[in-house]
């Protein structure tokens, strides 16, 4: 079996202990944009529509319901604070994908795969202006991204997803004049269909708008139990809503339907201290484009406002028994590993320190997209299972929720996408077994010049397959 680049250009060991000592098991996110608190609710009460998530699927949702309907009384419940969980620790990709990247949407959703990049890529367009119309304050850029071929293997990946105009082919020359990393053997640069948020203001900045709209939000307010009609019970109170929206993503769902459709899936972040002007001339990054190589255990990484470089990715691990426990979020084998792999990337920034780490998990469904429905007679509608891509792809998730519950025939809920549903994950041990071999399978194929094993080719053969 080779080596990967990040195993042929390992730093050293010393380099990486420097780099993490001292950091704090915190997302840099939150501490940026604490955030307005919000009222626990503590009397019963009715509403037309009760949003139950304070992340951005049930910020969007409660945003673009008060928007299509200023009359309607519409509350938000949050069990903690809103942004806390996937939503103020995610990497700030806003990307047009609706289907977690294209190759997963061609292998999915081929007869339809050409209207889902026209609607996510008008899904993205619409948020931009929406930032702008509102005036939120979300570090919102519309820079693009590039695709990193770190591989021999991948090079031809990347010239074959080209198309001369969106997304251009950038041989070596070309990709490290744009960021220079030893490690980078090619580059597809993405003009349109991605941008960069910092997480957490986007979160704080939607809930204000929301509460500036007439939405009323209670926090540390967990919904325990849905009725037969929509009667939400919650420690202190219970709401009876005329409609429900669910946006719990991944934590257990109140539908019984959807307990063993998604599962949690860690995913683990470093952040450095902000770079000097010398330490940025020195990797060049002037375009500011979000950076992703194209392995299959990938890396992504990007420059916050105050030019810190977020770097995370790689290992993606699930705990056995589905759970979300404060306790996963700190590995250190896997913060010690992101430490090599950014070294490796960029030898050049010896000597920088990683002011925070942190991880969350992240809602996985067995067709690696969202999913939604709707169930109590249409009276309750869903969204779930972004595995990863949901900055965007929750205002588009918010609207299809809305479409249900309002029992709208759309262009959005005639999509197979919307219309189906993936298949469960079976009960432990076999999740467990399956997602560990997947992911050592996915590990093997890194190591192997991307070729797929007889494992990996029967999940592609049943339509379970996954490629990042």
């Amino acid at each position: 079996m080779g080596s990967t680049v990040f195993e042929r250009m390992r730093p050293d060991a010393s380099v990486v202990r420097h780099a993490l000592s001292g950091t704090r098991q915190a997302s840099f996110w939150l501490e940026d944009a604490p955030g307005d608190p919000y009222p626990e609710l503590t009397g019963d009460l009715h509403c037309d529509l009760a949003v139950v998530g304070g992340g951005y699927s049930g910020l969007w949702t409660a945003l673009l319901a008060k928007q299509q309907n200023p009359h309607a009384r519409i509350v938000l419940l949050e069990g903690k604070r809103v942004g806390w969980a996937a939503s103020g620790r995610n990497g700030g990709f806003c990307e047009a994908s609706l289907t977690h990247g294209d190759d997963n949407g061609l292998s999915r959703f081929p007869a339809e795969f050409a209207e889902l990049q026209r609607l996510g890529m008008a899904n993205l367009d619409e948020i931009e202006r929406t930032v702008a119309d509102l005036g939120l304050d979300a570090d919102f850029e519309r820079n693009g991204a590039i695709d990193i071929a770190t591989e021999p293997h991948q090079v031809e990946w990347l010239r074959e997803a080209a198309d001369g105009r969106d997304a251009v082919f950038l041989d070596t020359d070309a990709v490290r004049a744009e960021v220079h990393s030893p490690s980078y053997l090619a580059g597809l640069r993405r003009t349109r269909d991605s941008a960069l948020v910092h997480p957490a203001k986007l979160a704080r900045a939607l809930a204000r708008a929301c509460v500036d709209a007439g939405v009323e939000i209670f926090e540390n307010s967990p919904v325990s139990s849905i009725g037969d009609g929509t009667t939400l019970a919650t420690p202190r109170a219970i709401v009876r809503a005329e409609r429900t929206a669910l946006a719990t993503n991944v934590f257990p769902s109140l539908l019984k339907r959807n307990r063993f459709s998604t599962v949690p899936v860690y995913d683990y972040v470093l952040m450095t201290e902000p770079l000097t002007d010398a330490q940025l001339a020195s990797i060049g990054w002037s375009g500011r484009q979000g950076l992703g190589d194209s392995a299959n255990q990938f890396h992504y990484y990007r420059l916050s406002a105050d030019n810190r470089i977020l770097f995370g990715g790689y290992d993606a691990i699930y705990h056995y028994g589905g759970l979300v426990r404060e306790e996963y979020e700190n590995r250190p084998t896997t913060f010690d590993r992101l430490g090599s792999h950014f070294f490796t990337t960029f030898p050049q920034l010896e000597g920088i320190r990683f002011t925070h780490r942190w991880a969350g998990a992240i809602d996985t469904c067995s067709r690696f997209c969202a999913f939604f429905g709707s169930a109590r007679g249409g009276r309750v509608a869903y969204a779930t299972g972004y595995t990863g891509l949901g900055v965007a792809a929750t205002h588009f998730g918010a609207k299809v929720m809305l479409d249900l519950l309002a029992g709208r025939t759309t262009e959005r809920t005639e999509l197979e996408l919307v219309r189906t549903r993936p298949l469960p994950f079976p009960p432990e041990p076999a999740t467990s077994i399956g997602i560990n071999l997947t992911r050592w399978s996915l590990d093997q194929a890194d190591h192997t010049e991307g070729r797929r094993n007889l494992f990996l080719r029967s999940l592609d053969a049943v339509g379970l397959g996954f490629d990042s």
